[in-house]
């Protein structure tokens, strides 16, 4: 691959670091990634014109760099692949007051369709029912999953019902706005994956910090405390605080370890730590509602709310 790189890009690299089917290198003191592009090529059209108009507003991003074709786009091996520029510290963090005061910032023109991700319910019944498919043709095998995917489905098919419920409810009149969200946020949120154009998309507001506080909830910090500076300093209206619990349900978790372990095939034991605290995310989930329902009345799960 070093050699790939040398000629498509005209540099003279020594060496590179694989890492998972990506690249790094150094080259004129400074750090790249050389990534498999899993965007498609409409999209990526719409994340170049992301990437100029924050840095036109003074809000930097992590540089894509054209190869000697003047292509964002290099094919190799019959894979597509992008190359990135990193800016700044890729280990500086971002956490839940960072992230909404860039929200409040960021007012960027979201006429950019082929990067909406908002129809929740729909995204997610249909991800449900692939995996179902997928479990049923090619997980015999997979005993730690077939023990634990029905009851991660059924916590999927109450945020879907939730989802659904909310927007029956609140049609016509949400005020939550769309803005730039990330394909999904982890805990810790560093600058590598925040600034990175390639895992840009436009969702609700509150998708990031659900996903930023259930991460943080499975890498044993206090969410619970997230959520609170979370509604402390917002002003979520009651529809976005129902999607943000809604989202809180969804195990995204859970599903993004079973999409590696299905797709890449890594290992069943990854599962472990995620079905080992299952009750204690029951019980944060009923923390969660009582913290919500000091702002609003938010729509409760019975059999969440009931259990002991």
């Amino acid at each position: 691959m070093k050699d790939m790189i040398n000629y498509y890009y005209n540099l003279n690299i020594e060496s590179t670091e694989d890492w998972d089917n990506l690249y790094i290198f150094e080259w004129n003191h400074n750090k790249f990634y050389f990534v498999p592009l899993n965007r498609t090529e409409k999209e990526l059209i719409d994340l170049v014109e992301i990437s100029k108009e924050l840095k036109a507003r003074g809000l930097a991003c992590h540089d894509l760099i054209l190869n000697k074709f003047g292509k964002f786009i290099t094919n190799i091996y019959e894979a597509n692949y992008i190359l990135l520029r990193p800016i700044g510290d890729i280990y500086e963090e971002y956490d839940i007051k960072d992230m909404i005061q860039i929200n409040n910032r960021l007012l960027v023109n979201p006429n950019k369709r082929n990067l909406y991700r908002n129809s929740w319910a729909k995204l997610w019944s249909d991800k449900i029912d692939y995996f179902e498919y997928q479990i049923h043709e090619l997980g015999k095998d997979k005993e730690l999953i077939l023990d634990s995917f029905s009851y991660y489905i059924g916590l999927g098919e109450n945020a879907i019902s939730y989802v659904n419920n909310t927007n029956k409810k609140y049609h016509g009149n949400n005020q939550d706005r769309i803005c730039l969200s990330h394909r999904r946020i982890k805990y810790p949120n560093y600058k590598l994956n925040y600034l990175n154009p390639l895992s840009f998309i436009f969702d609700l507001e509150v998708r990031d910090i659900a996903e930023y506080i259930k991460s943080a909830f499975f890498e044993g910090v206090d969410a619970l405390s997230y959520l609170r500076e979370t509604l402390k300093i917002t002003n979520f209206s009651i529809y976005s605080l129902e999607l943000l619990y809604a989202r809180l349900l969804y195990p995204t978790y859970y599903f993004d370890i079973y999409e590696s372990i299905m797709n890449k095939g890594e290992s069943e034991e990854k599962l472990i730590p995620i079905i080992e605290k299952a009750d204690d995310y029951e019980e944060f989930l009923r923390f969660a509602y009582l913290e919500i329902n000091k702002y609003a009345p938010i729509e409760g799960i019975s059999w969440l709310l009931d259990k002991k």
